[in-house]
This record gives structure tokens, C-alpha cells and sequence, in this order.
């Protein structure tokens, strides 16, 4: 596994959907504040796409300045080091795992925008307030988009970071969409351990299969996963 392979669309995919059930418990509640209540004139479906537009629109942003930056950074270390950036990966899904997200420290000043942007959209229909809360989701103080964020660095270009955050986006989607269409039935029947439990299995499943990829870095080939089938 390489530079191309950290930072390609299926691994941005993967790491969105396991991403996604840290969502439901963070940002769960205020995807859910955006959707309109049964008997509202506004469209439920309508103001969930336009939330999850928006939010797919400010990660291609993201994805866009943070590629640009290219990879003059791994330049300046070398290939001896580059080699080892891959690691980086299984670092991301352990973290997800064991939520060290929490020990990283917050960005100051952007939860503040975030909920003056919450507060603006109270007195504004309920699409343009799904559009504000979408565009303004990375002002949230997520310790996983930071690292994917950082992640869309190795992309080499801006095209390729706005592909490989849009790819982690998509990733986050179906969870958090479920979650907006069926809110009280996921919290009666899925209750929060039952998502960690899943998360954290998911996330170490990952970390493993993407270290065993990398065990030529620490200069051990071993037997691939064929000599276990084939024996």
C-alpha cells in the first residue's frame, strides 16, 4: 500500500462509513434539528438533501485547499520516510476505535461559528437553515474530519483532494440519512454501546487488514492471505 492507496476512493468510502456511526452520536442530533416535523409545509426529503449537499460542498472545499498543498511536506522527509505514511491509516481507524479523537485539541473559536450559524438559521426556512448547518458542519470540533482533512493532503492535487473528501462524505451519508428518517425508531432500538461496540469492531478490523498490507514496510513479507486459503 502506498501514497495512492491512502488516499483513494475507496479507502475515503470505508473510512467515511465507519466514521459515520461516531456521527450519529455527534453530529446524529443536529442533522436531525434540521428536518422538518410532520405536518411543516417544508419537505422532510427536500431539506435532508439540501443539508447533505451542503455538507458534501464544504468537505470538496476542503478536500480542494487541503490537496492543493500537494506533497511538498513528504518532499522535505524523504523516501525513507515516506514509506511509513501509510501508517497513518491503521493510526486513524485505532484512534476511531478507542475514540483518542477526544484527546486532541479543538480548533478555538469554530464551535463558536457553528452555533451562531445554528442560531441564524432558527429564524430562516427550513432549507436555508439545512444549507447553512451543511456548509458549516467542519466548523464542528470532530477529531476524525481533521484527520481525514489531513489525510487529503497526500493527494497531490486539488482535484484529488475534492475526490477523496467527497468520497468520505458519501461515506457518512446513508448512516446519518437513516438516522434523519427513522430518529426515534434508531434511538429505541440501537442504543449507544450497541453502536460503539459496532464502530470499534469495525474501525480494529480495518486498522488489521490495512497493517497486514503494510508488513513489507517493517521489512517482514510473511505469507499472504492466499497461503492461509491454499493450505
Amino acid at each position: 500500500m502506498d501514497l495512492v492507496s491512502i488516499n483513494s476512493i475507496p479507502t475515503a468510502l470505508v473510512a467515511g462509513l465507519i466514521t459515520s456511526l461516531h456521527c450519529l452520536g455527534m453530529c446524529g442530533p443536529l442533522a436531525c434539528a434540521v428536518v422538518p416535523l410532520r405536518g411543516d409545509r417544508a419537505d422532510a426529503q427536500i431539506v435532508s438533501s439540501i443539508y447533505h449537499l451542503s455538507r458534501l460542498a464544504a468537505y470538496a472545499t476542503l478536500g480542494a485547499l487541503f490537496g492543493a498543498l500537494g506533497r511538498l511536506p513528504m518532499d522535505w522527509l524523504g523516501s525513507g520516510v515516506v514509506q511509513y505514511v501509510p501508517w497513518l491509516l491503521v493510526v486513524f481507524f485505532v484512534a476511531v476505535a478507542f475514540r483518542w479523537d477526544r484527546y486532541l485539541p479543538r480548533v478555538p473559536g469554530l464551535g463558536n461559528i457553528y452555533v451562531r450559524v445554528h442560531g441564524w438559521g432558527r429564524s430562516r426556512s427550513p432549507v436555508a437553515a439545512a444549507a447553512a448547518l451543511g456548509l458549516a458542519t467542519p466548523l464542528l470540533p470532530c477529531g476524525p474530519l481533521y484527520f481525514v482533512m489531513a489525510l487529503a493532503m497526500l493527494a497531490g492535487s486539488a482535484l484529488r483532494g475534492v475526490e477523496f473528501m467527497l468520497a468520505f462524505g458519501l461515506g457518512t451519508m446513508p448512516l446519518l440519512w437513516l438516522l434523519q428518517t427513522n430518529f426515534q425508531w434508531i434511538r429505541s432500538k440501537l442504543p449507544a454501546s450497541w453502536l460503539r461496540r459496532l464502530q470499534m469492531g469495525m474501525a480494529l478490523a480495518a486498522a488489521v487488514v490495512i497493517a497486514w498490507r503494510l508488513r513489507g514496510t517493517l521489512g517482514w513479507s510473511g505469507p499472504g492471505f492466499d497461503h492461509f486459503v491454499c493450505h
